[in-house]
């Protein structure tokens, strides 16, 4: 007579992957952990309620390429350098582009600004807005 031998049942690789996964999880919440917690006692600022608007000195150009500055159209960029140069050195100059902009259109207008003089030309967006 002949006996069977008992056959144990294989364990299922996949328990390995997610012991595996599960190490991998821990690892990562005690390093991500390290960086030293905020001050209690500092209270951070509150951007939810603020108004998204261009700075008052920034140069707005619309979607058909008309720039607007404090309100008032102007025809070119020489025509801002000669208004803003009166309130502000042209070290810095903002550019405020519509969304629907052309990039070739926007970088016309920071090239001829970087001509006349601009150091820097930067580009508000609406997260810098916000």
């Amino acid at each position: 007579m002949q006996l069977k031998s008992e056959t144990r049942p294989s364990r299922e690789p996949t328990i390995a992957l997610i012991n595996v996964v599960f190490l991998m999880l821990i690892f990562f919440m005690i390093a991500g952990s390290l960086a030293p917690p905020l001050s209690k006692s500092v209270q951070l600022v509150e951007t939810r309620d603020l108004e998204g608007r261009e700075p008052p000195d920034a140069l707005v150009i619309h979607a058909d390429g008309t720039l607007e500055y404090r309100g008032s159209k102007l025809t070119n960029a020489e025509a801002y350098v000669e208004r803003a140069s009166i309130d502000l050195p042209l070290d810095a100059v903002r550019i405020v582009p519509d969304q629907s902009l052309p990039a070739v259109a926007l970088k016309q207008v920071s090239d001829a600004l970087r001509g006349l003089g601009a150091s820097k030309v930067y580009v508000v967006t609406e997260r810098g807005l916000r």
